[in-house]
């Protein structure tokens, strides 16, 4: 089908266009939202402002990452673009040098203020949604490695996988797949190391806007001490180690309380069931007569308990699992392996309860596009502090992305939005072949191709002119 084989290059006449045409949707979000006045307003760091403020350099990071860069080097190629400048009405942006020397102007104190006016913008955007928007608020907590080949850089350290890097936390929105607050971290803390007061914040943040709130973590994030605490903000479900006091526990109860787990598949195939393809990897284990761990059955029971740091029971949720280990054809032995789950929530069932705490799993995702989506752990500068300011500057790429889809009159296609991979979104709204036309007072972007999503870029951007600035 590709048959083209006399092609010739030749220069156009003078079209100012860019591939980049969805930015002035996003931009003109930003506006309204308050967002570049807040930025200029509580973060001081430049005495002299020639010719650069505060906002510019934090949406010239982000918007260099929303366009599909990489990089910082990646600005060059922007700062370069007639055309790119015209679309934003910049008469010049930071270099990469610059835009790196940025970053090294943070102290802890700063970056802070920067995420809390995230969240401000953030909270403006829920104002906007429906009644009921949040009626159960899932705040999902995880720590993540962030490796770097780096040799020189203030803050890194081997963790516990023999990786050199960092340790960024990340609390989130499930709900939204937002990133509430991302805080750095040398690479051997543990996971759970500062992550309370963090944890603190957050519920603070949510909870004008959420009828309920429920915090959910793994392991690591069972934080016995301030569990009392967090009952009386919230609901919460931890994952708990399987030692010997939750073991003996579980073992010690009567077998009529185990009742046999069944997995609900909650989003079923439609139309006839498709023949299901062989199992590759099964049959090579068997043939070469690796040692395998096959999972027989699963069951579920639950008991109340007191962890030593607490003045109150919990209902803790125990799932059995009966392992039969083979090695080829033959069956060596059974073992049982017991999961825990702490919760102050009654109103699930025992197997409803142990699917929700899976669900966390959903926050793999969106850290998976924070290291590869946007690339916002690529921890390109020199110090913790500074890799810190990146991160979270980028990370506001992710922000743009997720308050466009809440903002989007069309509500089932802004929840495609929020929940589509970056490059997904990239290619739909983003990358768009435009050509900037000056007129006046006026920019005009010309689309010149056409995709799916483009009713609904045409219609949220009808709405972000007709709203008010916040």
């Amino acid at each position: 089908m590709f048959e083209a084989s006399n092609i010739h290059y030749e220069m156009a006449d003078k079209t100012r266009a860019i591939n980049c045409g969805g930015i002035g949707a996003i931009h003109l979000m930003a506006r309204k939202l308050g967002l570049i006045e807040a930025i200029d307003q509580d973060l001081e760091l430049l005495k002299v402002h020639l010719p650069y403020h505060e906002s510019d350099h934090v949406l010239n990071i982000a918007y260099n990452v929303l366009v599909g860069g990489v990089r910082l080097e990646d600005i060059e190629s922007l700062r370069n673009n007639e055309c790119y400048l015209d679309a934003l009405g910049a008469k010049r942006i930071p270099d990469p040098t610059t835009a790196g020397d940025f970053t090294r102007r943070f102290a802890p104190e700063d970056i802070e203020n920067l995420m809390e006016v995230f969240n401000r913008t953030r909270k403006k955007v829920w104002d906007q949604q429906p009644k009921g928007f949040l009626k159960e608020a899932v705040i999902d907590i995880d720590g993540t490695i962030a490796p770097t080949l780096g040799k020189c850089k203030g803050g890194m350290d081997i963790s516990y996988k023999g990786i050199w890097g960092y340790m960024p936390l990340l609390i989130s929105l499930s709900n939204t797949k937002e990133p509430l607050y991302l805080v750095n971290r040398p690479g051997n803390v543990a996971s759970h190391q500062g992550a309370a007061p963090w944890v603190d914040r957050a519920l603070e943040l949510v909870k004008p806007h959420a009828g309920s709130i429920c915090l959910r973590g793994d392991t690591d994030f069972s934080l016995t001490a301030h569990f009392d605490d967090w009952e009386q903000k919230c609901d919460f479900v931890f994952g708990m180690d399987a030692n010997a006091t939750m073991t003996g526990h579980a073992q010690a109860l009567p077998e009529a309380h185990w009742h046999r787990m069944a997995r609900v598949d909650r989003n079923p195939p439609k139309g006839p069931e498709r023949e299901k393809p062989e199992q590759v990897k099964e049959r090579i284990i068997k043939e070469r007569e690796f040692m395998n761990q096959r999972l027989q059955s699963e069951d579920v029971a639950e008991f109340d308990y007191r962890p030593g740091k607490c003045k109150k029971d919990y209902r803790v949720v125990v799932v059995r699992k009966n392992i039969s280990v083979e090695k080829g054809e033959a069956h060596l032995f059974d073992e049982i392996r017991y999961f825990f789950y702490i919760t102050t929530r009654r109103d699930m069932s025992a197997i409803e309860l142990v699917q929700f705490a899976h669900e966390r799993c959903d926050q793999e995702n969106l850290i998976a596009q924070l290291k590869g989506g946007i690339n916002a752990l690529r921890m390109p500068v020199n110090d913790l502090n500074s890799n810190w300011a990146y991160m979270v500057m980028a990370s506001l790429a992710w922000s743009l992305k997720a308050w466009f889809g809440q903002l989007m009159p069309n509500k089932k296609r802004g929840a495609e939005i929020q929940r589509m991979e970056y490059r997904r979104f990239l290619n739909a709204i983003i990358l768009l072949p435009t050509q900037i036309i000056r007129q006046g007072r006026k920019v005009i972007f010309r689309i010149l191709g056409y995709n799916d999503w483009l009713p609904d870029l045409f219609s949220t951007w009808q709405r972000f002119r007709k709203l008010k600035p916040l």
